[in-house]
C-alpha cells in the first residue's frame, strides 16, 4: 500500500494512452493550434504495461484508461486485455467519447470491464456540434445502449458550461428514469487550452438547486469510498444522478488517485504539472526498485489539495495545459 505525505492511500491510477482525439470539445482543447505529440514522445505499450504492473505491486487496485480519446490509439484493445490479466488489479475501466467504442463492447465484456465512463454533454444535435466541433451524437447514443445491453454500467460525464449546455441538465437527468445509468454533472475546469475563461456561474450548488427545482423528491444516497461525486436518486428512476465539484475541489481531502500522462509524467494532482517522468526514467535504464523509490519520493511532495497545487503553478508563472494533454 502506498500513501502520500498527507496520509491518503493511493490505489487508483488514471493512465492516458494518447493526447489525440476525434472531437475538439470546447472545454478540453482549442479549435485549432494544438499540435499532437510525435509518436516517439508517447509511452510504448511495453512501458505502460511495466508502469501499471509496478503500481499494482505498490497497492493500486483500479486503473482507468483515458486520453485524448483512448480508442484512437491503434491496438489499444490487446493492451487492455493484457492489463486485465495482471494479478492484483481489481478493476479496469476507461473513459471514452463513444464514437469508436461501440465496435469494441464485446471485447470489453470478455476482459471483464464492468463500467465505462461516457463523455456526453448534450442530447441536442446542434449543441453537440457546437461543443465538440464535430458530428456524432447518434454514434455516442448507440454506444451507450450497446454497453447497457451487454451488462456494462455506464457513467455519463457531463461538463456543465454556462451559456452552452445548461438546457441539457434536465433532459439528461430524465435519462435515469428509463435507463440504469449514472449521470454525473461536472463543474467546468480551466483545462481548455486557454480558449475561454472558466467561471463558477454553474457550481455544484447551482446545479443541485436546478435539478431539485424539477425533481423535489430527489434523495441523497450514500457515496462510495473515495467518491468524487455527491450522489442522488429520484424515486421511481432506474439510474442515479451525481454532481462533481471539480473546480471547487471539495473532495481533495480523500483523493486516492494519481495520473500518468501519455508522455509518462506522473501528476499527483490534476492541478499540478508533475516533476517525475516515468517514461524517461525507464529509457534511462532505471530498475523497478529505482522507479519505486522515485515514485514514493514524488508522492511525499504531493500538494495538500488542488488550490495549493494551483498556487504553485501560478508562482512558477506556468499555465494550465489542455485536458487532452493531461489525460481526461
Amino acid at each position: 500500500m502506498i500513501t502520500d505525505n498527507h496520509g491518503r492511500r493511493i490505489n487508483y491510477l488514471r493512465l492516458a494512452v494518447t493526447d489525440r482525439c476525434n472531437l475538439r470539445c470546447t472545454y478540453c482543447m482549442p479549435a485549432e493550434g494544438l499540435n499532437w505529440l510525435p509518436r516517439k514522445e508517447l509511452m510504448t505499450y511495453e512501458e505502460m504495461y511495466r508502469i501499471c504492473s509496478l503500481f499494482i505491486t505498490m497497492g493500486v487496485e483500479k486503473i482507468r484508461i483515458t486520453g485524448g480519446e483512448p480508442l484512437v490509439r491503434r491496438d489499444l484493445v490487446p493492451f487492455l486485455h493484457n492489463l486485465s490479466e495482471i494479478d492484483g488489479l481489481e478493476e479496469l475501466t476507461l473513459t471514452t467519447n463513444g464514437l469508436l467504442a461501440g465496435s469494441f463492447v464485446s471485447d470489453f465484456k470478455k476482459m471483464g470491464i464492468k463500467s465505462v465512463n461516457l463523455s456526453l454533454d448534450t442530447l441536442d444535435r446542434d449543441r453537440f456540434f457546437r461543443i465538440t466541433r464535430r458530428e456524432g451524437l447518434d454514434e455516442v447514443l448507440a454506444t451507450m445502449h450497446k454497453l447497457l445491453e451487454n451488462g456494462i454500467h455506464v457513467k455519463i460525464n457531463t461538463v456543465v458550461m454556462a451559456n452552452q449546455n445548461t438546457a441539457d441538465i434536465i433532459p439528461l437527468v430524465r435519462l435515469t428514469e428509463r435507463l440504469p445509468v449514472s449521470v454525473r454533472f461536472i463543474e467546468e475546469m480551466p483545462f481548455n487550452g486557454g480558449t475561454h475563461q472558466v467561471t463558477l456561474d454553474w457550481d455544484h450548488q447551482h446545479i443541485l438547486e436546478h435539478i431539485r427545482a424539477h425533481f423535489p423528491a430527489m434523495e441523497k444516497i450514500p457515496d462510495a469510498a473515495y467518491s468524487t461525486s455527491y450522489n442522488y436518486h429520484i424515486p421511481g428512476h432506474q439510474g442515479n444522478v451525481g454532481i462533481i465539484a471539480a473546480y471547487s475541489r471539495l473532495f481533495c481531502g480523500s483523493c486516492n488517485r494519481i495520473r500518468i500522462t501519455s508522455t509518462g509524467v506522473l501528476r499527483t494532482c490534476l492541478y499540478e504539472t508533475g516533476s517525475l517522468n516515468l517514461k524517461d526514467a525507464i529509457r534511462e535504464g532505471c530498475t523497478d526498485t529505482e522507479l519505486r523509490n522515485r515514485i514514493t519520493d514524488t508522492l511525499f511532495k504531493r500538494p495538500k489539495d488542488g488550490w495549493e497545487a494551483q498556487d504553485t503553478l501560478v508562482a512558477q508563472h506556468r499555465e494550465q495545459e489542455s485536458m487532452a494533454a493531461i489525460g481526461g
